[in-house]
C-alpha cells in the first residue's frame, strides 16, 4: 500500500493543489495534461508530466486507459483523481485495482454503493443517517404504482435517477397531472445521461438549506467528522459560495449528525475523505448523497480546522493511521469561499479565452487556490473554475469584510469573471444575516433581471 509516487489524474487548480499536499510528503508528484493544457501552471509544478491526449474531456481526462498508461509510463504506483472526470467512477477505480495500483479514494465497490442514489439512502438509513421521506427504491414501470407512491410521500415530490448527480437528472411535480410526463422524461434523460434507468421519488422541500458534513477514514477504523459547511448559495444547482460553520445551526446538532456521519463510515468500511450531503429546513436534517472524493470547498474546513485534508487523504491511502482522535478536532473562526469562475457574472455564460492580466488578492487572512498566471489559457473544454478566494476570520462579519478586500483587489483581464456575483451577494442584507435558503441567489437574479427590465438598466 505505501508508493513514493503519484498521478493526479486531473487539471488546473486541484492538480496543482495534490502535486502540494505531494510535495509536503516528499512523493514524486506526476501531472497530465491534454493537448489544449500544455501550458498549464501545475505541470511546471510537477516533478513529471505526461500528455494525455486530444483537448475534449472524452479523449483525455475521461480517458481511463490513457491515465494507466500514463501512470505505467511515468512509473506511477498510485493515481489521485482530484474531483470531476473519473473522481466517482466506480469502473476506474476497479481498473486501478487491477493495475495494482492504489487509488487516492474509496474502494471501487464503495464507489459504485455511494453512486447509486437508490441503493446509497438504504445504507444511510440502516446506519441511522436521517433521510428525506421517499420511495423505498426504485420506481416500478407500473403508473398507476408510481402515482400511489407519489401520493403517499405527499405532493409537491422530486423525480430523481439514481445514477444522477450534481443537480443532472431531477425534476420537481406539484401534482398528480404532471408525474407521468415528469417520470418519462426524467427516465430518458437518466439513460442517456447516466446509462441507468432506475429512478426514485423524494419529498420536495420548498426552503431548504445545503448543509454538508466532511469525513477522514482511515483503514484501521478511525473516523473523524471535521464540521459542516454551508453550501446554500447557488445557481442551476451548483455552488457558489461555501462556508464553514453554517450560520445558526446549533453546535449539539451538528455534533450528533457528524457522529451518525462516522457510524455510518464505519458500517459501509469507507476509507478516504468523503463529504455526506443534506437538506436542512425546520431543524431536521435530511440526506442527499455522499460524494466520495476531495471536495472543491474543502479550503474551508481546512481554514477552521487547521488540516490540510489533501495531505491527510494521501497519507491514509498509504495505509498510516489518522494523526488526530475526534478530541483533537477544535474548529477555530469562520471561513468563507467564492470560486472565481470564467464566466460572465449575471448569466453564467462560459468566457474562455487567454488572461493577458492575473493579479490574485492578498493579505491578512486571504487564501487563493488557483493555477493561473498572466498568458494563461482558459479552454472552452473544461469546467470554468480558474480560482478559489478563501476568507478566514475570527467571526463570520470579518470574513465577509476581508471577502470584499479580497475582490475588490482581485484583477482580471482577458476574460470575463464572476467577481460581480460575488459582490452582489456579500452586499445582500438576507446572505449578511445568514442562513439563506439553497433557492436564495436565483430568486434574487430573478428580482435583479425584473427591475432591470422594469427600469431599463
Amino acid at each position: 500500500m505505501a508508493f513514493r509516487s503519484v498521478l493526479i489524474a486531473n487539471r488546473g487548480e486541484i492538480a496543482l493543489r495534490v502535486i502540494r499536499a505531494c510535495r509536503a510528503l516528499g512523493l514524486r508528484a506526476i501531472a497530465v495534461c491534454s493537448e489544449a493544457d500544455r501550458g498549464g501552471a501545475w505541470l511546471q509544478a510537477a516533478d513529471d508530466h505526461v500528455c494525455i491526449g486530444p483537448a475534449p474531456a472524452r479523449l483525455s481526462y475521461l480517458d481511463a486507459g490513457a491515465l494507466l498508461l500514463a501512470a505505467e509510463v511515468a512509473g506511477a504506483e498510485a493515481i489521485h483523481p482530484g474531483y470531476g472526470f473519473l473522481a466517482e467512477n466506480g469502473a476506474f477505480a476497479e481498473a486501478v485495482e487491477r493495475a495494482g495500483l492504489t487509488l487516492i479514494g474509496p474502494t471501487a465497490e464503495v464507489i459504485r454503493l455511494m453512486g447509486d442514489k437508490i441503493r446509497a439512502k438504504k445504507a444511510m438509513r440502516a446506519a441511522g443517517v436521517p433521510c428525506v421521506s421517499g420511495s423505498e427504491g426504485a420506481l416500478p414501470a407500473d403508473a398507476d404504482a408510481c402515482a400511489a407512491v407519489a401520493a403517499q410521500i405527499g405532493y409537491p415530490v422530486i423525480i430523481k435517477a439514481a445514477g444522477g448527480g450534481g443537480g443532472r437528472g431531477m425534476r420537481v411535480v406539484r401534482g398528480a397531472a404532471e408525474l407521468g410526463a415528469a417520470i418519462a422524461t426524467t427516465r430518458e434523460e437518466a439513460v442517456r445521461g447516466f446509462a441507468n434507468p432506475d429512478l426514485y421519488i423524494e419529498k420536495f422541500l420548498e426552503h431548504p438549506r445545503h448543509v454538508e458534513i466532511q469525513v477522514l477514514c482511515d483503514h484501521h477504523g478511525n473516523v473523524l467528522w471535521l464540521g459542516e459547511r454551508d453550501c446554500s448559495v447557488q445557481r442551476r444547482h451548483q455552488k457558489v459560495i461555501e462556508e464553514a460553520p453554517a450560520p445558526g445551526i446549533p453546535a449539539d446538532e451538528i455534533a450528533a449528525l457528524g457522529e451518525r456521519c462516522a457510524a455510518a463510515c464505519r458500517a459501509i468500511f469507507y476509507r478516504g475523505v468523503g463529504t455526506f450531503e443534506f437538506l436542512y429546513q425546520d431543524g431536521v436534517f435530511a440526506f442527499i448523497e455522499m460524494n466520495t472524493r476531495i471536495q472543491v470547498e474543502h479550503t474551508v474546513t481546512e481554514e477552521t480546522t487547521g488540516l490540510d485534508i489533501v495531505r491527510e487523504q494521501i497519507r491514509v491511502a498509504m495505509g498510516e493511521k489518522l494523526s488526530l482522535r475526534q478530541c483533537d478536532v477544535v474548529r477555530r473562526g469562520h471561513a468563507i469561499e467564492c470560486r472565481i469562475n470564467a464566466e460572465h457574472a449575471f448569466t453564467g455564460q462560459p468566457s474562455p479565452g487567454r488572461l493577458t492580466r492575473w493579479h490574485a488578492p492578498g493579505g491578512p487572512g486571504i487564501r487563493v487556490d488557483s493555477h493561473m498566471v498572466s498568458g494563461a489559457d482558459v479552454p472552452a473544454h473544461y469546467d470554468s473554475l480558474i480560482a478559489k478566494i478563501v476568507a478566514s476570520g475570527t467571526d463570520r462579519a470579518q470574513c465577509i469584510a476581508r471577502m470584499k478586500s479580497a475582490l475588490a483587489e482581485l484583477r482580471v483581464e482577458g476574460v470575463a469573471v464572476n467577481a460581480d456575483l460575488h459582490r452582489f451577494v456579500l452586499e445582500d442584507a438576507a446572505f449578511g444575516k445568514g442562513g439563506v435558503t439553497i433557492h436564495y441567489l436565483e430568486e434574487r437574479l430573478r428580482r435583479r433581471a425584473e427591475v432591470s427590465l422594469e427600469t431599463g438598466a
